[in-house]
């Protein structure tokens, strides 16, 4: 006899969409309000963030892996030399992304950013059809159209290529292909990245105090107290994203995605008053389309 959906079924995966849901928003606004963060410690070396970023995130993501219970697959992981490597890879594309996102906001180009993880999505879904042999739907190939002449709009306007949104897009679109190869779930993969870079992390924190230029002093209280706030700041978003990931469709997460560079946009614009020229609202005008063109699939997938 085929079994239906009881309701008690139905219940628990409509809790599941509802946390997953709330784990997913939580992530996403909490990213749409990491520039605010960033302008704190913007009178520091990005690279000296990045560090403590990386050294605080570590007790954190041990702590949840603990919570879990699934420390056995970092001992899994260790005795796995491909695995390591595999997570070494993602752990340098991520520390390039952050740091290029921490510089890009100290500044003063947070429109660069939102705009980077505008495009993100369609750089993903050309790497599948380069990489993987994916077919591009007709509105996926007008959508890559329209991004690809929105960052000549902007070429043409500066006078050279838009590197901080183009490093940013790509840089995560390499990271999110890379990372789904990795055999290693979601919180144990983020810790195992963290764990491979806090020792050269920590080696360049030892040489920042050995020359006198660490922030991170007893004679610089609120310094030392924004650096670890780095690690939350940093592995808490993460955290709730991998757990929101887990729950959802993909194609909700895929809709959700637009949260956090919404956020930052009109942060850039009505916050940080960063000047918004006519080539720069054509050209998000552009993306905005081609994002359009991109999630109306999802949309329809979703509703039906």
């Amino acid at each position: 006899m085929i079994m239906t959906d009881t309701p008690a079924s139905g219940a628990a995966r409509q809790d599941d969409s509802t946390r997953g849901f709330l784990f997913m928003f939580s992530a996403y606004f909490l990213w749409g309000l990491l520039p605010f963060y960033l302008k704190t410690v913007a009178h520091m070396p990005p690279w000296e963030v990045v560090a403590h970023r990386i050294v605080w995130s570590v007790p954190i993501a041990g702590m949840v892996l603990l919570a879990l219970g699934r420390t056995a697959d970092i001992r899994l992981a260790f005795r796995s030399p491909r695995m390591l490597l595999m997570a070494a890879s993602t752990a340098a594309i991520i520390t390039l992304n952050w740091g290029v996102y921490i510089w890009a906001i100290a500044n003063d180009r947070v429109l660069d950013t939102a705009l980077g993880y505008y495009i993100n999505p369609l750089v993903s879904i050309v790497m599948a059809a380069v990489l993987l042999g994916e077919k591009l739907t007709p509105l996926q190939v007008v959508a890559v159209g329209l991004a690809v002449v929105a960052v000549a709009v902007l070429t043409i306007e500066g006078g050279g290529v838009p590197w901080i949104s183009l490093a940013l897009a790509f840089s995560f679109a390499i990271y999110g292909f890379l990372r789904k190869t990795l055999p290693i779930g979601p919180s144990q993969g983020f810790f195992l990245e963290v764990l491979i870079l806090s020792l050269p992390a920590l080696v360049y924190i030892g040489w920042l105090n050995w020359a006198g230029e660490s922030h991170f002093r007893w004679d610089r209280p609120v310094d030392v107290a924004l650096l670890l706030a780095s690690g939350p700041a940093t592995a808490i978003p993460l955290l709730f994203y991998a757990f929101g990931a887990k729950l959802l469709r993909y194609t909700t997460v895929g809709i959700m995605q637009y949260i956090a560079p919404s956020m930052v946009f009109v942060t850039a614009i009505f916050v940080f008053r960063e000047p918004f020229s006519v080539e720069e609202a054509i050209a998000f005008a552009l993306i905005w389309m081609a994002l359009a063109l991109y999630t109306w699939p999802m949309l329809r997938a979703l509703r039906a």
